[in-house]
């Protein structure tokens, strides 16, 4: 059986922003954390598997996609805010 098409539609959204959003606001990181926020803030969303992207479009009540992305925002904003953190600690400590 071939499960590589299932995954969480919150992945896709969490990636969007932190490439929209995130990467110019700390030019100075590196890949590992923005692998970090989008672990972090991944684990603060609800999972909502789906096999195709597409299928997402017939599943969400009107509202629900912004509701969503509102959801993404906060975890991934906060996400980053805390590993900046702990990482300055770690550097300055």
């Amino acid at each position: 059986m071939d499960f590589s098409s299932l995954h969480n539609y919150y992945e896709r959204l969490v990636f969007e922003y932190i490439c929209e959003h995130k990467v110019d606001e700390y030019p100075e990181r590196d890949d590992e954390f923005f692998q970090d926020v989008a672990c972090y803030a991944l684990t603060r969303l609800p999972a909502r598997y789906i096999r195709h992207d597409i299928d997402m479009a017939f599943y969400l009540a009107p509202g629900e996609r912004n509701a969503m992305l509102d959801k993404v925002a906060e975890a991934v904003d906060g996400a980053a805010a805390f590993i900046d953190d702990r990482r300055r600690k770690a550097v300055g400590g």
